[in-house]
């Protein structure tokens, strides 16, 4: 006896209980019969009994899906992908007839309802969009919830990476977060978790909103500098993970703003596992309490024969290689000093000896205090 002829005696039995429509009869022995339509065996199996009028596990839910396909194309109308998966709320009481059935008449081995609901819409939005249906790794997310006929989206996060030249005093590197939220996002800042671009982040994160879409924006900085300072050469590295983007292409690579010039901006595949080894190049402007001579300014060369100690507040210690030392007397009590040194030394408390061995006031034996730095270039 074939398969498909052992289970007409049960599907009987069950129709003579419960009336069911195509796809959730179907549905109860199409992997049995290692068929992939539940409609057009649930028809066959219905044989000359007229459709039921109401399906007792759905109730019709499956003749209202096309409904719900053309609210998945509305709102994904304006992002762009290629693959997505379908996710489903349903009502409690669909699930608890749908398991009924099942182990009412020993029924092992099933797609749940919810897997069937899901499956038939990513099958008719991958056909009508051309998009590709992707349930491990999706870059676009639908959950479509049955009981009150919403649907929420959400698109994959993606990573850049670019360098910045900050040419003007004044700008901070990082932006406040919004005062509602927090940073977390919300109405009050346009879901950005900031609700001002007027620091680097924030003219970053503007530029990215605009050629992309999104919510928050999320930076790791490669080192730091203070408001005052400049960020020359090549720039500073950065990487930013964007939240619910809108687009997932990048054509523009780099935006002069009056003050600020990103370079090399990219999609990346992820942050650096690790925190990235890098070198700085600084110039610092340094005045000193008493007058200095040129003789013990030749002492600061010595920076190199041995790391920096470096004692944070929590106790933690960590050394800082200086590679090269250049200075230059401006005046009695004023010189420039220009270092090349391993990324993350606190540069005024270098100067001023605060918690660092050895440091420029130490060496100099003379108090020092800096007055500004700047970053000529950061090397990774």
């Amino acid at each position: 006896m074939s398969e498909y002829k052992k289970i007409i005696p049960i599907a009987n039995q069950i129709l003579k209980k419960h009336e069911l429509c195509e796809h959730c009869l179907g549905r109860l022995f199409s992997k049995k019969l290692h068929l992939s339509s539940n409609k057009l065996l649930g028809k066959k199996l219905h044989k000359n009994r007229n459709p039921a009028k109401k399906c007792y596990i759905c109730k019709n839910l499956f003749d209202n899906l096309n409904h719900f396909l053309k609210i998945m194309i509305d709102v994904s109308s304006d992002y762009s992908f290629q693959t997505f998966s379908v996710g489903a709320i349903i009502k409690p009481s669909i699930v608890d007839r749908d398991d009924c059935i099942r182990s009412q008449f020993k029924l092992r081995g099933i797609d749940s309802i919810k897997t069937d609901i899901t499956k038939e819409l990513s099958k008719s939005f991958s056909k009508k969009t051309k998009h590709v249906v992707d349930n491990r790794n999706p870059e676009f997310t639908f959950t479509l919830n049955f009981k009150d006929e919403s649907c929420q989206i959400h698109s994959k996060s993606i990573t850049l990476s670019g360098r910045y030249v900050k040419s003007m005093r004044g700008i901070s590197q990082k932006q406040k977060s919004c005062d509602n939220c927090s940073g977390k996002g919300c109405r009050f800042c346009n879901f950005h978790g900031i609700s001002e671009f007027d620091s680097v982040e924030g003219m970053i994160s503007q530029f990215i909103f605009e050629k992309m879409g999104g919510t928050v924006a999320k930076f790791t900085w490669i080192g730091g500098e203070d408001k005052p300072s400049l960020v020359l050469g090549d720039g500073r590295p950065f990487f930013v993970k964007l939240q619910n983007p809108h687009k997932r292409k990048l054509r523009l690579t780099s935006k002069i703003f009056k003050s600020l010039k990103i370079n090399n901006l990219k999609i990346v595949s992820d942050f650096p596992k690790k925190p990235l080894k890098f070198i700085s190049s600084i110039k610092m402007r340094i005045s000193t309490e008493s007058e200095i001579e040129i003789k013990n300014m030749k002492k600061l060369k010595d920076l190199t024969k041995s790391p920096v100690v470096v004692y944070d507040v929590s106790g933690k210690r960590s050394e800082k290689k200086i590679s090269s030392v250049k200075y230059k007397k401006i005046s009695k009590n004023e010189f420039s000093l220009f270092l090349k040194a391993d990324g993350g030394l606190p540069i005024k408390r270098f100067v001023n000896g605060d918690d660092i061995s050895p440091g420029v006031s130490l060496i100099l034996d003379n108090h020092c205090k800096c007055l500004e730095f700047d970053f000529l270039d950061i090397y990774v």
